[in-house]
């Protein structure tokens, strides 16, 4: 019924708690994730989990704001996006936020760092999965140049993706749906303070949606303090069934199907029953 597009299963929070916290996803109705990998260290330990678990998958890449850790090359990206069950790039994008004594001419590496996911997305024909905090403008100006979409490189496709955890305002919304990406809300939509965040919500398209926990961060109202897990998924999509005046499962079946769309090397849970039924008859 309802899928998490973006959480960090192997993160220390939410590893030692694996069989408990499928178990809730489970009970909770929340039939996939997408487990997100941040450094390229990490990226056996986030594939393994979803080459373990049927209803796991995971994405490679770099996080724009680890530093002191392995740089991604094109060739690294590429290597292990052709792997079984990667089915996206990224956590890339920019992250101003903490630059402390530094400008942002300083966060060149960055820039270049989120270049190399871009072009790995675009040889791939995988979606990105983009970070943006406190880097809007610079965040969608690369988007543009890198990504294809004044023509150049006709031979790969156009970047497409996801801006995840979205915190930004409406017009970035805007400009990231004229780029045909699609925008993924987390816990954060159910906070008191959160006003700005659910207009933003009331002006995005269904069709146009995902949703996430971004676990084990930001777990949404009732749970708000708590360390955040997949099972939590569907209070995030109750919000947006409240702000669309919608029934919480079709919102749950929307944003599952944007999911199938997006992430189109996902099996999708009625793809899996169809397979089973055959193999029966």
């Amino acid at each position: 019924m309802f899928t998490d597009s973006h959480c960090h299963l192997s993160f220390a929070e939410l590893k030692s708690r694996l069989p408990e916290i499928l178990s809730a996803m489970a009970e909770a109705q929340v039939d996939r994730a997408l487990c997100i990998c941040t450094t390229l260290e990490e990226f056996e330990e986030v594939h393994s989990l979803a080459r373990d678990h049927a209803n796991l998958w995971s994405t490679v890449g770099v996080h724009p704001d680890n530093e002191g850790v392995q740089e991604p090359t094109l060739d690294d990206l590429l290597e292990r996006a052709a792997r079984a069950k990667v089915v996206g790039i990224g956590e890339t994008g920019l992250d101003y936020y903490r630059l402390g004594e530094r400008s942002v001419a300083d966060m060149e590496w960055q820039r270049t760092r989120y270049r190399t996911h871009i072009e790995a997305a675009r040889r791939t024909d995988l979606p990105l999965v983009i970070h943006t905090r406190s880097a809007s403008d610079d965040t969608l100006a690369i988007l543009r140049e890198a990504g294809g979409f004044k023509g150049d490189s006709a031979s790969r496709p156009v970047a497409r993706g996801v801006f995840h955890c979205f915190t930004e305002t409406a017009e970035v919304a805007r400009a990231a749906l004229d780029l045909g990406f699609y925008i993924s809300f987390s816990g954060i939509l159910t906070f008191r303070s959160a006003g700005d965040i659910r207009e933003v919500a009331a002006f995005v398209p269904l069709d146009r949606m995902l949703i996430e926990t971004d676990s084990p961060y930001l777990a949404p109202v009732p749970h708000r303090g708590k360390t955040n897990s997949p099972a939590y998924v569907p209070w995030v999509a109750e919000q947006i069934a409240q702000i669309k005046g919608l029934p919480v499962t079709d919102v749950a079946q929307a944003t599952s199907d944007n999911f199938d769309t997006l992430f189109n090397r996902v099996v999708s849970p009625a793809a899996t029953s169809i397979e089973k039924t055959h193999e029966k008859t």
